[in-house]
């Protein structure tokens, strides 16, 4: 399922999005990421580690963080390249 995920004020257009809360708010999801600025930005947005997380289309609002994280070995320092980030939040 596609949805829009915004963390720390930075929408993120995603697919394969989960929610899978239970006690506490967790959501996981997948999202194409290119080389160059993007690349770079997204980067220094996941190391802050710390988000303020909302779906808009699932009425979720949440601090949370990432608790599992793995990208594709696409060597995204190379031109023209897009390499696939899957990310897993949950809620402080």
């Amino acid at each position: 399922m596609e949805q829009t995920v915004t963390l720390n004020n930075r929408e993120i257009k995603t697919y394969d999005f989960k929610d899978e809360s239970a006690d506490k708010k967790k959501i996981s999801f997948r999202f194409k990421v290119r080389s160059g600025q993007e690349y770079h930005d997204i980067t220094v947005l996941l190391y802050e580690n710390n988000f303020k997380v909302e779906v808009p289309e699932s009425n979720l609002s949440f601090q949370g963080t990432i608790t599992n994280y793995f990208s594709t070995v696409t060597n995204l320092y190379k031109e023209n390249e897009t390499g696939e980030f899957t990310l897993e939040l949950t809620e402080k």
